[in-house]
């Protein structure tokens, strides 16, 4: 088992679901498997129309919800008073000769760590090596929602998925407490938790990419498993001191 660690966090991310060309761009609660790839063949350099996406099957992504952020919509125009030759296009490649109205659902202040488990060690300096030096620039579902720095927490981890449980600095601040050690934060795996006593909620997304070709788009569905995991308290911290603390936790990695 190997892989990297990703922190998308930002002042904007949106992870969409279900619309595609329509006035209505929604966003899930949590990075789609759609937009992770997504981001990954951008920093390899691989078109919308290119194809290979089979190169990312065997890629499993486990995401820990730091902070899961606030919904937020803008109400968005583009286009408009211009000759129809001039005006947005369609998804057919024609123009549609009015002005378009969308409202744009984003995630405010949201924080998310995935551990990306790679098939063999390979493919994780191949992932490392193009997020390190990307062909196109990552970012969080959309172009206009860039991410914070460090995007890489850790380009060769041996368990990623352990890492997330016992190490990786939480973006919270410590919780007053009354003896408690641990704190409770929500995990999305996309196989079922090993332990039959933990208790897990099923969801069906349908955010597998098949296509990303701009007339061709198509997803497949996957299910989710959405788990409350109790982690150490000593993971969180001041606000203040969060960047710190990420700073040393990814400086650990280049002084192994």
């Amino acid at each position: 088992m190997s892989g990297l660690l990703l922190r998308l966090a930002g002042p904007l991310q949106s992870w969409g679901e279900r619309s595609a060309f329509t006035t209505i761009r929604d966003t899930a609660s949590f990075p789609t498997r759609s937009g992770l790839i997504g981001m990954l063949a951008a920093a390899e350099g691989i078109s919308r129309n290119q194809g290979g996406l089979e190169r990312y099957d065997g890629l499993r992504f486990t995401i820990r919800t730091d902070r899961p952020g606030h919904r937020l919509v803008d109400f968005h125009t583009v286009g408009g008073g211009q000759p129809k030759a001039r005006t947005a296009a369609t998804s057919g490649g024609s123009n549609k000769g009015a002005a378009v109205i969308t409202r744009r659902h984003y995630l405010s202040d949201a924080v998310f760590v995935v551990a990306v488990t790679t098939p063999d060690e390979k493919t994780a300096t191949r992932l490392a090596e193009a997020l390190d030096r990307p062909h196109w620039a990552p970012y969080l579902g959309r172009r206009s929602c860039v991410p914070d720095e460090p995007l890489v927490l850790r380009c060769h981890a041996p368990d990623p998925e352990e890492e997330l449980l016992t190490r990786v600095p939480l973006a919270r601040t410590t919780p007053p407490h009354h003896g408690e050690d641990t704190v409770g934060v929500e995990f999305l795996y996309e196989s079922p938790p090993e332990d039959p006593a933990q208790a897990a909620d099923t969801i069906d997304v349908t955010d597998i990419p098949l296509s990303f070709a701009q007339h061709a788009r198509a997803h497949g569905v996957r299910r989710l498993h959405r788990v409350t995991r109790q982690l150490p308290l000593g993971l969180t911290g001041p606000q203040s001191e969060l960047q710190d603390r990420l700073i040393e936790y990814a400086r650990t990695e280049e002084s192994a």
